[in-house]
This record gives C-alpha cells, structure tokens and sequence, in this order.
C-alpha cells in the first residue's frame, strides 16, 4: 500500500485489513476511533472495540514533515522504523516497562501497540500533584537495562557495532542537535520564548563561558556512542499509574551518551517542581509536594547507580575492559574503582547534558505543558528564571559535581529566595 496519512475516516478499513488484529479483536463491526496526537511529530489513534472497550490499540504514523512546524519543514518517515525497533529492543531488555508491538507496516510508516488506557502521561500527572511510588525503581531499571546491555561493558565489539548500524536515525539526530544543543542559543526563526525573560534569554546567547561549555556537551551528543538511548526520554515519553511504568515514543533512539537518557528524566522532574510555583498556590502543599519530586530525583540516581555498578559486576561480558583484564592481585579492587569512576563521569555527564535540556525549554522551539498551562506570564517567567539559572550552573559546574546531592543542591540554593 503506497503511504498516505490516515485519518478518522480511514483507520478502521486500515486496521480491519490488518491480518495481526485478529489476535487483539475478537469482531471489527463495532470499532471507534479518536485522533489523540498533541505531540511534535505524529499522527496517534485509539482504535477500541466499542463491544468490549478492553480491545483496544494505538495507531501512530509518521508525517512527512515535522508537525509542531508545519508542512513547511520536511521529515523523514523513516523514524516510525527507528521507534519499532526500539520498542522492540526495549520490551526483550525491559520487558514490562514499555508497550507491546502488534504490528508494523514500513510502507506506511505505521506501528501498532498495546493501548496503555489504565495509564496517564506522567508530565500532566506531575502537575496533578501524583505520586508514583514505584517510579523510581521502575525508571531506573528501565535505563540500566537498555544502557547497560547495549553499550560496550556487555557486548563485544561486532554485536555493538552491528546493531548500532541499524539506529544511525541521522535525520532525528540533526534534529536534536540543532534544537536542543545549538539554535535556541542564536537567531533562529523558529525560536520563541516568555517576553519577561528576554533578558535572560539574550544573556545566555551573550555568555561566551557557557556558549563553549554548551559546544563541549553538543561534541559529546554527536559523538559518545555508548549505547542505545531512547534520546527523547522526558515525562512526556512515559505513561504511568501507581503500579506500572511504560516508556514509550522511542522514535529519536540511537546510539548516544548514556547520561544524556538520565539527564532528561532527572531535569524533567526538577521542571516540574519549578512549576508548582505557578501551579500550587498553597506554599505548605507546594513545598510538600517539591520535596517529593526532589526525593524522587534523589532515588532515581541512587537506585541506577547501584543497579549499574551491580549489574555490570556480574555481567562484564564486554570487551571494554573483560575479567582477565582484571585478574591480577588486587585487580578485583582495581575494577570496583574503575566502575565508581565510570559512574561517577556518568553523573557529571548527566549534570551537563541536564543543564543544557533546561535551557532549551526556555528559549527554543518547543517549551513544556508544566510551564506553559501557566496562564500568568510573570508566574511563569518566576519559574523560568530559575529553570535557566539552574541550567546554566548544571552545565558550568558539572565538573565539580560528586554526588547527586550536588545537583539538587544547586536546585535548593537557587530556590531558597523565591519570593511566592
């Protein structure tokens, strides 16, 4: 079937034809159908039978162009592969902490997976004020399994090159590059931002200090790659409910630094906790709530530190550095060193790749629903300001960062006089 966009009229003889549906539909003359899609890039549908609203399925397929811009700016379709690959990957490494593929069709750059209708974006659910007691744990096994068993400390040289091969996603990688590590640091026509902080906004583009910083974390973007990452893992990529964590829209993955992953997850959060300043009135139930999202950073990083080193400890497959390296006395000691070191670079990594994400949230293409649902600008722009000084002491003191303490200091220290 030669490519064209579905739509609401379209999706249910597309699905009806799809011989895979059979295993989720037990009848197909009751389906209903909703366009849901309020992403960047995708067309998203729920096909549910109306008999048995349990039957149900999700429907994304890619545009030619990059839909937050307009037909205006070309795409390349061939991300939707890049997704179900990863998707794949990740349910064989992760298994029940992303969705389920049913089916695939290239020509149509279509996926169809598993409908997650008992979960809720974490990034409205943050806003919400929910806790996820089990998110820590989940997330971080999530990242340790997918960094961990794709980079070179368990696989040899031929099996990380061969599958790195098939996620080079060059034209998704450009994309990141440009708007996350060098656009919204110049004139670009596409950038836009609160009119309050302009101020702000033209002192990053002015702090030649910062400026070179921010070129060192873009060199390690195109460069390090470590393993594959999911590379667009903000709280608008997972779905979630108090007992279940998904990952989803890997649509971006290839084969990167690890800490940039961790970085998205740990600086979503804290934007999240910036924004209660507009969202949360209360300051008793605010600063509540604000402890909560730094105590879930706090675990986060703990819980994928301790994984990581044990993980690797008793699976040093890889031919980075293999066991005999190690076999000489006090060589057992030597490689529980060299593993704190690793993930001691791991963190700081982690603090720039960080840093660098809150920034472009305040002055590029694309801002975040936490900040944005702020209908007073200058409530806004409160947690803005602080957004970009956090950002910028993230990446300039990356280097002096020991412990994750360090960064959520920087957050506390920043915080401390806010007025509201």
């Amino acid at each position: 079937m030669a490519y064209h966009p579905l739509d609401e009229s379209t999706v249910i003889p597309f699905v009806k034809a799809r011989p895979a549906m059979a295993k989720v539909f037990a009848r197909f003359d009751r389906l209903v159908v909703q366009e849901v899609g309020d992403g960047n890039l995708n067309l998203v549908f729920i096909v549910q039978n109306e008999a048995n609203p349990e039957e149900s399925i999700i429907l994304k397929q890619a545009l030619p162009f990059l839909r937050v811009a307009g037909d205006s700016w070309p795409l390349t379709r061939e991300r939707m592969r890049y997704e179900t690959q990863a998707l794949l990957k990740h349910n064989a490494l992760a298994p029940g902490l992303a969705p389920l593929v049913y089916d695939f069709d290239e020509e149509m750059s279509l996926v169809i997976m598993e409908h997650l209708r008992d979960h809720e974006i974490m990034r409205k659910g943050l806003v919400g004020r929910n806790r996820y007691p089990h998110f820590a744990d989940h997330i971080s096994t999530f990242l340790v399994n997918v960094l961990f068993f794709t980079s070179d400390l368990y696989l040899t040289g031929p099996e990380k090159k061969q599958l790195q091969a098939t996620f080079v996603n060059e034209h998704l990688r450009k994309l990141q590059e440009d708007f996350v590590y060098t656009n919204p640091y110049m004139d670009s026509e596409e950038n836009k931002w609160n009119p309050l902080i302009d101020d702000r906004v033209q002192a990053v583009r002015a702090d030649k200090t910062l400026k070179i910083a921010m070129a060192e974390m873009k060199e390690a973007y195109m460069n390090h790659s470590e393993a594959l990452i999911h590379a667009d893992l903000h709280t608008g990529s997972i779905m979630l409910n108090d007992q279940d964590t998904r990952v989803i829209d890997p649509e971006f993955a290839f084969f990167g630094p690890m800490a940039y992953d961790i970085g998205a997850v740990l600086q979503n959060i804290i934007l999240n906790y910036l924004s209660h300043y507009g969202h949360t009135p209360d300051q008793n139930e605010r600063a509540a709530y604000q402890a909560y999202l730094l105590d879930m950073v706090r675990d986060i990083w703990n819980s994928f530190a301790r994984k990581f080193d044990e993980t690797w400890r008793n699976n040093n497959r890889g031919e980075l550095v293999p066991e005999k390296y190690w076999d000489f006395p006090g060589g057992q000691d030597a490689f529980a060193e060299y593993r704190r070191r690793y993930i001691q670079r791991l963190l700081q990594e982690t603090a720039g790749h960080g840093g660098v994400k809150f920034l472009r949230r305040m002055m590029g293409i694309v801002s975040v629903w936490d900040l944005t649902s702020i209908a007073d600008l200058e409530k806004r722009a409160v947690a803005e300001r602080l957004a970009i000084q956090i950002g910028k002491r993230w990446v300039l003191e990356r280097k002096s960062i020991a412990s994750i303490d360090d960064l959520i200091g920087i957050v506390s220290e920043e915080t401390s006089a806010v007025p509201i």
